[in-house]
């Protein structure tokens, strides 16, 4: 390259470096232009990375739901042969049982009235005002669905007139549990002769066909004895009053 090509280049250099600085017509139009560049250069970088995380999201869903499948696979199998082991007990036995579980999912449409926690109108298909079902939720006894003016009426299990039948610790004792309008529920007309103790579990027995048996409900923390029989105040594995979706156990057997 010459000397005056050279000379050319470090003009044009000198003179856009001072326009840049020293010439306000040019100076927003180059800066809105490099802004520009700049901002679409962010905008890429994050959407790469969006992208990015949108992927290892995906995959790992799809990694959580296929274990899911996998655990369901097993689990079916397992009920499977359990019910082939029962018709086969059935048939050596010569029984006559009718064994047909079920469940619904219900929604809680409104309190009954302001003020009430523990009252609940549900959306119910096919309700049969002339039965008392069971309400469950994550497994835990929630509480028990009666007819009030033949529409379904949720009672949760801190309402006195929740009742239902139980039994405690290891040796099942027999019980009835209510609600007390307290945070802890109670167990009474428990037999004195069973040998309970505190933070034993209390589950449900089966025996009303409200519930299955063995639902969870809750652990025992005082006991007391009057007039022959033995009261346990339990404190609930249910706790939430604000859900809006449960299981009504529809038919027990």
């Amino acid at each position: 390259m010459n000397k005056g090509l050279l000379g050319f280049f470090v003009l044009v250099v000198l003179l856009f470096w001072a326009m840049t600085n020293y010439t306000s017509i040019l100076h927003k139009p180059i800066n809105g232009f490099f802004n520009s560049v700049k901002n679409s250069y962010m905008q890429t970088l994050a959407n790469i990375q969006e992208s990015i995380d949108e992927h290892f999201f995906q995959a790992e869903t799809i990694q959580t739901l296929s274990d899911r499948i996998q655990k369901c696979k097993k689990e079916r199998l397992v009920m499977h042969q359990l019910q082939e082991e029962l018709h086969n007990i059935k048939k050596l036995h010569d029984a006559n049982l009718s064994i047909d579980p079920r469940v619904q999912l219900v929604r809680a449409v409104s309190y009954e009235k302001f003020g009430n926690l523990n009252h609940l109108w549900m959306d119910v298909a096919d309700y049969n005002a002339s039965k008392i079902y069971g309400l469950v939720y994550n497994q835990n006894v929630a509480g028990i669905i009666i007819a009030k003016e033949n529409m379904p009426l949720a009672l949760l299990l801190r309402d006195p007139k929740c009742s239902y039948a139980v039994s405690i610790g290891k040796e099942e004792a027999p019980g009835i549990a209510h609600g007390n309008n307290d945070k802890n529920i109670i167990v009474t007309f428990i037999p004195t002769w069973y040998n309970i103790e505190v933070g034993d579990e209390v589950r449900t027995s089966g025996l009303d066909n409200i519930f299955f048996k063995n639902l969870k409900v809750g652990r025992v923390v005082s006991l007391t004895t009057s007039q022959g029989y033995i009261k346990a105040v339990v404190k609930p594995y249910f706790t939430s009053m604000t859900n809006e979706y449960f299981y009504m156990i529809e038919k027990t057997k």
